[in-house]
């Protein structure tokens, strides 16, 4: 008899929807194509109240979280602004929950809740790059890796919802067969199946192409940019890391990007500073001179031009992210 793999969703409010489908639907298809209940999953909430997703659509919670048995995962899909509202109460209930063996994870923002209880402590994880940057501030002591899925001792940490269908193909290989993961696959035309090791994709900043797709240098150039947020480099000296003159990398860097060195690099910055706007309780200060400026003038003053608003109304705001001009963060 094929043993059942029992998992729990945990949502949050403005919860990605995507991620708990993604969950949902392969393993509703592996029982369907095994013939055998398999998988056994219960949508959960901290309270029996109805929980309203990114996308609007309203999820009433199977069950109030501390009020199931046993299982095997529990994963926790969120906004970055997810909290338990009764943190001391969650946090003894995921205790209790890793003394049985099981298993604690989180889809996306919902490694923020997760790593609110402590839990994640010592703990890599993976985190979408949309949050990498709010979350290295508030968690400093948790390792963030760029990797779609990080497995840890006990943790499994998800970025993003096509990363969570890889997962469950994963665990259905494990449980089922290979034979029964591909048929998955094929029924929702997953064209390949990502291991935990892939790297996350990242889009440049003023191109459709993703930054491993551009020319060798130009990819150099930029990890050098980012890797030098606070502490922010020389152009020239960058020039000089990736074998060329100031003046080819300027032709090469516009010619692939669209924009120069210096104005990529300062919208890297301006990316970095809005995640610690938006997700963040820094001060516009201490933000400022996280992302290498000496004052906050001229960084508020680059934001404005940037995203149309200041930092303080884009904080303000930031429960009705301005979608028309594709500025904003996704919940993902």
């Amino acid at each position: 008899m094929t043993r059942i793999v029992t998992l729990g969703f945990v949502i949050f409010p403005s919860f990605p929807m995507a991620c708990l489908t993604s969950a949902i639907e392969p393993l509703r298809a592996a029982n369907e194509i095994s013939g055998t209940e398999s998988f056994r999953w219960q949508v959960l909430g901290e309270t029996g109240q109805p929980v309203t997703s990114s996308a609007g659509v309203v999820f009433a919670p199977d069950h109030i979280m501390t009020d199931v048995g046993t299982l095997d995962y529990l994963f926790l899909s969120s906004s970055p602004d997810g909290i338990f509202k009764q943190r001391a109460k969650a946090q003894a209930w995921l205790q209790r929950h890793l003394r049985k063996g099981g298993t604690i994870g989180a889809f996306s923002g919902g490694v923020f809740p997760l790593a609110r209880t402590g839990l994640m402590k010592g703990h890599p994880a993976s985190v979408h790059w949309c949050y990498d940057s709010a979350f290295a501030a508030e968690f400093p002591d948790v390792d963030v890796v760029k990797t779609v899925i990080c497995e840890g001792h006990q943790r499994l940490t998800v970025a993003g919802a096509a990363a969570v269908f890889d997962l469950m193909l994963s665990l259905i290989e494990n449980t089922c067969g290979a034979e029964v993961m591909t048929e998955v696959a094929c029924w929702f035309q997953h064209p390949f199946v990502r291991t935990g090791e892939v790297s996350q994709k990242t889009p440049s900043l003023t191109t459709e192409a993703t930054i491993d797709t551009l020319p060798k240098q130009i990819s150099k150039a930029i990890q050098m940019f980012v890797e030098h947020i606070e502490d922010p480099v020389q152009i020239k000296d960058v020039a000089e890391a990736v074998n060329m003159s100031t003046r080819s990398l300027e032709r090469s860097f516009r010619r692939a990007t669209g924009e120069s060195p210096l104005k990529y690099y300062r919208l890297l910055r301006l990316k970095q500073a809005r995640q610690l706007v938006l997700y963040s309780s820094d001060t516009l200060t201490e933000i400022a001179y996280s992302v290498g400026y000496a004052s906050t003038a001229p960084m508020m003053k680059h934001y404005k031009a940037v995203y149309g608003v200041t930092p303080h109304e884009d904080r303000k705001n930031s429960n009705s992210f301005r979608v028309t001009d594709g500025s904003c963060l996704p919940s993902v």
